[in-house]
């Protein structure tokens, strides 16, 4: 799994912590009688919006809603890209017109992502407000986009890579962080 020049900057038990924290501090934002909804972007941020989901219902006693959410096509570089976008379904099975939703992701770059999730989730419906949950922050934003909520700020050079890998999909739960030789495919 890693590679030799990456290096793990957060582990299982951070990352459980790390939302752990999340979920108390959208319950400290949120009044307890409107239930904010939770939407993860595909693929990893759905994943960690059902974590999320599940401590949320715990805390709460009641149910929260869950979607999630495939930004394939509302992205601003789509006609740009080399190959067509990979499809996965995205899964809004409630209104999310005058609720709080609160977009789910692993890691805040430059924001392209997050824009383009907001535009997907307004095709749903008009949420009273919007929040932003991610489990790193690396900086390096191209548009004005700020998190609500972070799991660890990651400071990071533009060239390095942030990896993030879940059980659900990796068969693990870390976060990595590679220099930019570690990207350079074998020869």
């Amino acid at each position: 799994m890693m590679g030799s020049s990456e290096k793990v900057v957060l582990h299982e038990e951070e990352i459980g912590r790390a939302l752990t924290r999340i979920a108390h501090e959208i319950l400290e934002r949120n009044p307890r009688e409107r239930v904010p909804a939770l939407v993860g972007i595909h693929r990893r941020g759905a994943f960690l919006a059902q974590r999320l989901h599940g401590l949320l219902e715990d805390l709460l006693d009641t149910e929260v809603p869950l979607g999630d959410l495939d930004i394939g096509f509302y992205r601003d570089d789509v006609s740009t890209r080399p190959d067509a976008p990979v499809v996965h379904a995205s899964h809004i099975d409630f209104d999310v017109t005058g609720l709080t939703v609160v977009i789910v992701d692993d890691v805040l770059f430059t924001g392209r992502t997050v824009r383009a999730a907001i535009e997907a989730l307004f095709a749903y419906g008009r949420p009273e407000r919007v929040q932003l949950a991610v489990l790193a922050d690396r900086g390096h934003r191209e548009i004005p986009i700020r998190p609500d909520y972070v799991g660890k700020n990651l400071p990071t050079a533009r060239a390095e890579h942030v990896h993030v890998r879940l059980r659900e999909l990796d068969g693990v739960d870390e976060v990595a962080i590679a220099a930019p030789a570690a990207l350079e495919s074998p020869a």
